[in-house]
């Protein structure tokens, strides 16, 4: 066999491999289960218990359809100019190093819609530590390499920029707000098409409990909607829209 063609086979073997760890089950019986509820449903068992709104705002988007759900490693940067190069910003790459398999990224880049929070080389960085997913309020680039490697990464925006000699890293699992949420670490971030929501991790078999009957009654509802041809009639027997 060519030696170019088992370079490839052994690429391939490789990327293979890193799909699956990314993918893996967390043995976490609550991760497991918002990784199966609806995150439209999650958000409103938050709001109906608690009276609260903890999901994203609509700029939160993902760069290609995708949903996951993981404990929050959360990353603040701080905007600030200096000449110090990447060793000002080494602090957000050893947060990915010492990231638990399973987990997700979620980085405040303060007032960073034009600056790329996350490009190629952390995303792949990500895959293959085993993170399920990156949270970014601020920009994306490098979509070809994130594409590639299919690793899910929610931003704001895509840019061409870069944080470098523009922001300094100020700290990792503390508080943050990412596009209008509180966020802790541990906390459980679950995104979907519909966007990220923020479960607190005290609140967290509660909050799931309730989204498994949200999505219990939504999704009985359909075919009655397909039955009746009405939806005043199902609705009424389920009450959920």
């Amino acid at each position: 066999m060519p030696m170019k063609t088992v370079l490839f086979a052994a690429t391939a073997c490789v990327g293979s491999l890193v799909l699956l760890l990314a993918q893996a089950p967390s043995g976490d019986p609550l991760i497991e289960g918002f990784r199966n509820v609806e995150v439209a449903s999650v958000a409103d068992a938050i709001e109906q218990l608690y009276g609260q709104k903890m999901y994203m705002h609509h700029e939160m988007r993902p760069l290609f359809t995708t949903k996951f759900a993981g404990p929050a490693v959360t990353v603040l940067m701080k905007k600030e100019e200096h000449h110090e190069g990447a060793a000002a910003s080494n602090g957000m790459l050893e947060a990915i190093d010492n990231a638990p398999a399973g987990s997700v990224y979620v980085m405040k880049v303060e007032d960073g819609a034009d600056i790329a929070g996350i490009g190629g080389l952390m995303a792949t960085a990500m895959r293959a530590r085993g993170l399920v997913g990156a949270v970014i309020d601020g920009g994306l680039r490098d979509t070809p390499q994130i594409r590639k490697i299919q690793f899910p990464v929610f931003s704001t925006g895509i840019v061409p920029s870069t944080s470098v000699n523009h922001y300094r890293f100020a700290g990792v699992n503390v508080p943050i707000n990412c596009a209008g949420a509180p966020v802790n670490a541990n906390d459980i971030i679950t995104a979907d098409e519909d966007g990220v929501v923020v479960v607190p991790r005290a609140k967290a078999a509660e909050i799931l409990k309730k989204a498994q009957e949200l999505d219990f009654a939504e999704h009985s509802t359909l075919p009655l909607i397909e039955k009746y041809r009405s939806i005043m009639q199902a609705v009424a027997k389920f009450g959920r829209i």
